[in-house]
């Protein structure tokens, strides 16, 4: 079935991705998850005033004409991984107060709902824990609680992740992601083998920088690169830490810090410069049980108090 174009107009300044989050159901006749609307828009599927979009964050001001092309049987297909069984636990609770918990996410188990009702994640993990907590203070509570979700790690990505517990404080933490007060470290481990230049003669830190967009076609899974023209902008910060063994592999440990949020923009600048983080198929990183990437640590101002904390999350073990 060809893809149908679906034509909108929005009455108010709204941001683009909220705006079809209100608008795309009503016309598709089906609930859709934020992320697969986030996918849409930059798959480059959205068109405003007859020009494509590809920031899920632009504004759309009065009036707009906005083109959605949707190719539905693409758009619900749903692959079924083999994620985890997971419950989240005390040990699992990085930080908690009144307004946000911050938790450890596990590696092979979805940040938020996908489009497969029986699927788990981690969202719905977090609110099953403050309603099952809850319902021990009091018995004859109803509702579960409200949990916001304010950024994502992918699938295979372990570490430290943030969630509001009051709509209040959600426009001051989607700032600081959005605005990049605040500052997320990774960790991943990586190979050398198709690195260009020696790595030991390699300066302990050093950046990448370039303009990123998606390089593959549509119908193909998504992989990004640099771009000659368009795109956006991004930037890393990396670290050479150690090198070691890892499952037989000989690795390099990197501390990763980005300044842009792109998609998967850490696992592209790394392989850009020959260092593919192991587990990464995608960029040319060597067969391993899953891709070596954890969210080590989230510096933040607090959402009420204004407070800089730093959360941080435990290396797994194969790290």
């Amino acid at each position: 079935m060809p893809s149908k174009i679906h034509y909108l107009k929005n009455k108010s300044k709204i941001r683009l991705d909220e705006f079809l989050r209100g608008e795309l159901p009503k016309i598709i006749n089906s609930q859709i998850s934020n992320s697969k609307i986030r996918r849409l828009i930059v798959a480059g599927s959205v068109s405003v005033d007859s020009r494509q979009v590809r920031i899920p964050a632009f504004v759309l001001f009065p009036n707009s004409a906005v083109a959605v092309s949707v190719d539905s049987e693409k758009l619900f297909f749903e692959k079924q991984p083999d994620d985890i069984d997971f419950e989240l636990s005390e040990k699992d609770v990085l930080f908690e107060d009144d307004s946000i918990i911050v938790v450890n996410k596990p590696a092979f188990f979805p940040t938020e709902a996908g489009m497969v009702k029986s699927r788990d994640n981690l969202h719905a993990a977090v609110v099953r824990y403050l309603f099952e907590r809850q319902k021990i203070e009091s018995p004859n509570m109803k509702n579960p609680p409200y949990v916001g979700i304010m950024h994502r790690l992918d699938r295979e990505t372990s570490g430290v992740i943030l969630f509001t517990k009051k709509r209040s404080v959600n426009t001051k933490c989607h700032e600081m992601f959005e605005f990049h007060s605040a500052r997320k470290t990774y960790r991943a481990v990586v190979t050398d083998e198709k690195c260009p230049f020696d790595v030991s003669a390699f300066p302990k830190d050093f950046s990448v920088e370039f303009p990123m967009d998606r390089i593959s076609p549509k119908s193909q899974a998504a992989k990004w690169g640099r771009v000659q023209s368009g795109g956006q902008d991004s930037k890393t910060d990396f670290s050479i830490l150690n090198r070691k063994k890892v499952g037989g592999l000989d690795v390099l440990c990197v501390e990763c810090r980005p300044l842009t949020g792109r998609t998967h923009q850490i696992r592209v600048h790394l392989s850009s410069v020959g260092l593919p983080i192991i587990g990464d198929e995608l960029y040319g990183g060597a067969d391993f049980r899953r891709i070596m990437l954890h969210a080590s640590s989230l510096t933040f101002p607090h959402p009420v108090t204004g407070e800089t904390m730093t959360v941080e999350a435990p290396l797994p073990e194969e790290f």
